[in-house]
């Protein structure tokens, strides 16, 4: 078992501890987030519950923004990983018939926009649309302050990875980019242990600093990860983001499923009920806005709009 007796200062900026942490996994993580396969509609994370429910609300703004009569979509994928979620959103916006599709993600990791090119181009449908670029937030977000997009997302752990002093300027940013909807998930302060790169069965141990907002991961195959990591409450994600839109959604993703749904690695196919799956959904969207669970959720859900859709 590692021992961590101190989390030590480093001289490395907290955007290329996140790029190099990142960088040492490469497709390993595509495949935690993503789950076996990575068939872009497939949802089979271990995240799947959270997958789905975010991809609800990415789904009904794309639907209304096409009733409105809009023929042309704008994207932004602020932090993108390996591309999944835009990917995801060209495909479907497509099929709903927007005759021109203006899609960019952009992520810190070097080796995550190799990832995202590389889904784009082998895709079954090959997806031009998607172009991807290797930046830091602010600057990948500033390009949009003038130009801002119909749809924003900043999923999973982007916000987590940024220390404190920025989280302001950068949902600044996020608001200013966004013309329609932005969609920004966090991980929180009551969620099960994370350790973001691969999941926390592939460390031998790991330590957060809670002073000092840095994770340190000793996987077991020898390396050690040592980056900024921020939980959030829902008050505190959402203060960051009260002055900036109309908050339409502030909700609690994954309170029991990663805790209670069954995992067929593990358990045997009888626990794979259906009735119970729905009495769980059930349960989720019941204590999903409750201010009481919220923190305890694996991740904090907020829907900003801005504007009116634009026809």
């Amino acid at each position: 078992m590692a021992t961590f007796a101190r989390i030590e200062d480093t001289a490395s900026s907290p955007e290329s501890e996140a790029a190099d942490a990142y960088d040492s996994v490469g497709e390993c993580y595509r495949t935690y987030a993503d789950g076996e396969g990575c068939e872009l509609f497939d949802f089979s994370s271990r995240y799947s519950f959270a997958d789905r429910e975010i991809w609800q609300r990415i789904d009904a703004t794309l639907v209304a923004l096409r009733a409105s009569g809009q023929t042309i979509v704008k994207v932004v994928d602020a932090g993108c990983g390996p591309g999944t979620w835009l990917l995801r959103v060209v495909l479907r916006a497509r099929a709903l018939g927007f005759q021109r599709i203006d899609a960019e993600g952009f992520d810190i990791s070097s080796a995550m926009i190799d990832l995202a090119r590389d889904g784009a181009r082998s895709s079954t449908s090959e997806i031009p649309e998607a172009r991807f670029t290797v930046c830091d937030i602010e600057q990948g977000l500033a390009a949009y302050r003038d130009a801002p997009a119909d749809l924003v997302l900043c999923l999973y752990g982007v916000l987590n990875h940024l220390p404190a002093q920025r989280h302001e300027a950068v949902a600044t940013q996020l608001a200013r980019a966004t013309a329609g909807s932005l969609l920004v998930t966090a991980r929180t302060i009551g969620s099960m242990p994370s350790i973001f790169v691969a999941g926390v069965e592939d460390a031998v141990d790991f330590r957060r600093d809670h002073q000092r907002d840095r994770l340190c991961v000793a996987l077991k195959d020898g390396r050690h990860i040592d980056f900024g990591m921020h939980l959030f409450s829902a008050s505190e994600l959402k203060s960051l983001f009260a002055l900036e839109g109309e908050i339409a959604e502030l909700v609690g993703l994954d309170l029991f499923h990663g805790r209670f749904a069954p995992d067929a690695r593990w358990n045997p196919p009888m626990m794979a009920d259906q009735d119970f799956n729905d009495a769980l959904v059930r349960l989720e969207h019941l204590c999903a806005c409750d201010m009481r669970f919220i923190d305890r959720a694996a991740h904090v859900l907020l829907h900003l709009k801005r504007g009116e859709l634009r026809v």
